[in-house]
């Protein structure tokens, strides 16, 4: 599904003193010309208001007398209404185009037409009919703020720019206002752009934070202005190539690009705060900048390079990811990935040049090893000392981490995607069938007043017998759009739920569910927007629809479960005409003939078209309201016989009250109904599982029925499996890019076990911030993979340099002495960095948030995992691999 079947910006058009027919031409005749013209802009939806026609209500008892029928009066108002050219003709020098203009441009005219001429007299039309100025039948309602108005709805185009769109209509709208007549008020009720532009700023305002706070970091651990601004340099620079390349690929700014930047700021800093400190720590190591800082850096490329592939080749699985979630992170992915390597570019080539320039003999005379650091640095010489002598005991230090990680493994929720405040929300709501389109307007009226007495709402618009999309539904379906007002406010989930109540309450005749709009379109994607879904199967009608009714009862009583919907749409009750042909045949009237007039009486026959300046008013041949109010006056319809003479519908035919059944919904041929809800404070797998339970009760579900779970939850797991692939994929990747770089088993699982438990930190920190397992967080736990193998990779260079001459446990506690200033720096200035869009500060920023948690919760435990337990585990994998074993 195209997310661009949803308009990007709407508006209204109300007046109190200007009618619904001039409103709706003021859309489609001046507005619309207008904003298609706007780049970008797809095409422009005008719902609302009302069609003018001429209506001519004929009298039967009139047309009986002067022997006319019904098809009289229209092929004499048809004949009568002529524009066409006739053809040329040459005089006095010129060619003249002959035209037969006999147009019918009033009412007068219409009841002046001759239908009948007598020896005494014509007979005119309105010898035998009403003429009026009227308006077309309308089977839909449109309102907003509770007033009767014209909604305009601006769809983009593919790839289009939603806020330079919403910017371009916004000023021709204040062009083209002065032009409007006096009492129309224009008034905006949706505009995604607002969600774009204050998502964007919120995660501008994020990687702003998050750099000053990472900065903060470099400056206390390297206290060097000049170091710390060569290291912030390597964020600007590679965002902007990012940029470029997002440019290039004809990609705009999003929620998902944003975020991707955002969550690649902590990763950026990384490369250069690790080059800077190898460069520092040499160069006051020699005591003199010359000729050490471009050594110092040639020195750590190979390290540098391998770490940086670890975290970049955690993204190639992801490109294989398809669907929803593919949709929706393959560009964070690619945001994220680019970021990267553009760092490693600017931390391999350009960071070196700039230490070069800038660091002076003042940075080096600085103590490398303040007092703080020398106490910190032996303590951390005895305790893994100690435990080198005895590596167990590393392992039954993580066993608390492993146990804690299967407790949050077992409690911690699961979605499918992030909750985010949208600033709206949608309200789909349904009446009886067969409800007539007033009686359902009367019912929905109800509820605009809960909505205005609201005070977080700003706006609201409504549609009867239409949707948002713009496309036409029955009359007793609808949906509401309503906008809450920005700043300080309840959450929209406490907003939703308060008006859900009171809809509840107040209007008991009315079934609804509640979604925000992107919750709306992405449950579209699969076809049922709702959360869950139990897909019952059997071919047996009767079986079916009581086992419906059965689980929709069961799912309702679990807590947390809203908007059950059973499935069971009985079509509209309809009146069966059956005619009779023996009776028909005997009267002499043929069926077809009987139907064609039957429609005539019900719904009329536009007659012919008047044109005007800018449109054509239809003239419909109708007959009167009250001629037609009820079952016996459809009975009592009079059929004009070819032979003239005139007999009642109840002569040839049976009026049959047919109920609407079911309609019959099939998925792989075979019968099936789809019982739906919504979900409120719970998560979707709990509720999936609760679901599950109440489908095993025995009597819910019989043999014969067949059960499969759908919606967003089977989405979800779609998703999971995938994610679930990809992290796996990344684990092997990773596990083969160490083997390569280290060409040993024990290095490389040493390595590779260190994320696998920082994922049990994973769980933990989504279970302690009552965060849900989604696709967002699972995204976050495989970037952990790479990220703490990075610094992994960090350790072991160092380690590797230091092996040669020195026994294993004394080089492994040099390489993490040595390492342990620019793992805490880089540890650190990641989740600082991170911390805002944690705290999802700022509209948008929930979207990322479970990804910022997840890496975040995992950063925690990288400096202990890295620096204490790795050692122990490579001593262990050492001792325990055979004789000859490469190493």
């Amino acid at each position: 599904m195209d997310p661009t079947v949803f308009p990007i910006i709407a508006y209204s058009l109300t007046s109190q003193t200007v009618p619904l027919t001039t409103l709706r031409d003021i859309g489609l005749f001046q507005l619309r010309p207008v904003l298609t013209g706007v780049p970008g802009v797809a095409r422009i939806g005008v719902t609302g208001g009302k069609d003018e026609e001429f209506q001519i209500l004929v009298n039967w008892a009139r047309l009986a007398a002067f022997g006319l029928s019904f098809d009289d009066v229209a092929k004499a108002v048809a004949s009568a209404n002529v524009l066409r050219a006739v053809g040329r003709l040459e005089d006095h020098y010129k060619l003249f185009l002959v035209v037969s203009n006999e147009i019918l441009n009033g009412v007068d005219p219409i009841r002046h037409t001759v239908v009948k001429t007598l020896p005494d007299g014509v007979v005119t039309v309105d010898d035998v009919a009403t003429v009026s100025r009227s308006t077309a039948p309308q089977w839909i309602r449109v309102t907003a703020d509770g007033h009767d108005a014209v909604l305009i709805d601006v769809y983009q185009q593919p790839g289009g720019n939603s806020v330079q769109i919403a910017r371009n209509v916004e000023a021709r709208l204040d062009e083209i206002q002065s032009k409007l007549p006096p009492g129309v008020s224009i008034a905006n009720w949706y505009d995604q752009s607002q969600l774009v532009t204050t998502s964007a700023a919120s995660v501008r305002d994020a990687i702003m934070i998050g750099a000053v706070l990472a900065a903060l970091v470099l400056l206390v651990f390297l206290r060097s202005w000049r170091v710390t601004l060569i290291a912030l340099l390597v964020v600007p620079a590679s965002l902007s190539a990012t940029i470029v390349l997002l440019y290039a690929l004809h990609m705009s700014f999003n929620i998902m690009t944003l975020g991707g930047m955002a969550a690649a700021v902590g990763l950026i800093i990384d490369d250069a705060i690790v080059m800077i400190e190898q460069i520092i720590r040499r160069v006051r190591q020699a005591g003199s900048p010359s000729g050490r800082v471009l050594a110092a850096a040639a020195e750590f490329s190979g390290p540098l390079a391998g770490s940086s592939a670890a975290t970049m080749v955690v993204f190639v699985p992801l490109a294989f990811l398809s669907g929803v979630t593919g949709g929706f992170f393959g560009r964070l992915s690619l945001t994220v990935a680019a970021s990267l390597i553009f760092s490693f570019l600017s931390t391999w080539l350009a960071v070196p040049l700039a230490a070069e320039r800038l660091v002076t003999g003042k940075e080096t005379q600085r103590e490398d090893v303040g007092p703080v650091s020398r106490w910190i640095f032996a303590r951390y010489r005895a305790f893994v000392g100690r435990l080198l002598a005895r590596p167990v005991l590393a392992i039954v230090g993580v066993l608390p981490l492993l146990a804690l990680g299967f407790i949050a493994f077992k409690g911690v929720g699961s979605g499918f995607m992030p909750a985010m405040d949208e600033g709206g929300f949608i309200i789909d709501y349904l009446s009886p069938p067969g409800t007539a389109v007033s009686e359902t307007d009367r019912l929905v009226r109800q509820v605009e007043p809960i909505l205005a007495a609201t005070p977080e709402v700003a706006t609201t618009s409504r549609r009867t017998g239409a949707g948002l999309g713009g496309d036409l539904t029955e009359p007793n379906k609808g949906d509401f759009f309503v906008r809450l007002k920005p700043g300080p406010r309840r959450p929209i989930d406490e907003v939703m739920a308060d008006v859900r109540a009171k809809i509840i309450q107040d209007v008991p005749g009315l079934s609804f569910e509640m979604a925000q709009l992107m919750e709306d379109l992405i449950g579209d994607l699969p076809s049922v927007p709702q959360p869950i879904e139990v897909k019952l199967f059997t071919d047996d009608p009767k079986t079916l629809l009581d086992t419906t009714r059965r689980v929709a009862a069961g799912i309702a009583k679990i807590p947390g479960v809203v908007d059950v919907r059973n499935g069971i749409n009985p079509a509209d009750d309809s009146l069966d005409v059956e005619i009779d042909q023996v009776r028909a045949g005997i009267e002499g009237v043929d069926p077809t003939e009987a139907t064609r007039l039957l429609n005539n009486y019900l719904y009329g026959q536009v007659a012919t078209q008047i044109p005007t300046q800018v449109k054509q008013i239809g003239v419909r041949v109708w007959s009167p309201p009250a001629a037609r109010a009820t079952d016996r006056d459809l009975a009592n319809f009079l059929l004009h016989a070819p032979d003239g003479h005139l007999l009642p519908l109840k002569r040839i035919a049976n009026l049959v009250p047919v109920s609407g059944e079911p309609e019959i919904a099939r998925e792989n041929l075979q019968r099936m109904v789809s019982v739906t809800a919504r979900i409120e404070g719970r998560d979707l797998g709990s509720v999936a599982a609760d679901v599950q339970k109440t489908l095993a009760t025995p009597g819910v579900v019989p043999d014969s029925v067949r059960f499969e779970l759908g919606g967003a939850y089977a989405q979800q797991q779609i998703a999971f499996r995938g994610l679930a692939a990809v992290f796996g994929a990344a684990t092997a990747a990773v596990f083969v890019l160490l083997l390569f770089l280290y060409e040993s088993f024990a290095i490389a699982i040493a390595i590779l076990v260190m994320p696998l438990l920082a994922v049990c930190a994973v769980f933990i920190g989504l279970w302690v911030t009552g965060i849900e397992l989604n696709i967002t967080a699972m995204m976050g736990m495989t970037m952990i993979v790479g990220i703490v193998t990075e610094v992994a990779i960090f350790f072991f260079s160092e380690f590797v340099d230091l092996a040669a001459g020195r026994p294993v446990p004394v080089a492994l506690v040099e390489a993490g002495q040595n390492r342990m200033r620019p793992i805490a720096m880089t540890t650190l200035a990641a989740i600082l960095t991170l911390l805002p869009l944690a705290l999802a500060i700022g509209q948008g920023s929930s979207m990322q948030q479970p990804l910022a948690v997840a890496i975040i919760s995992g950063l925690v435990v990288q400096l202990p995992l890295v620096l204490v337990v790795m050692p122990s585990i490579y001593l262990l994998l050492r001792r325990v691999s055979p004789p000859g074993a490469p190493d």
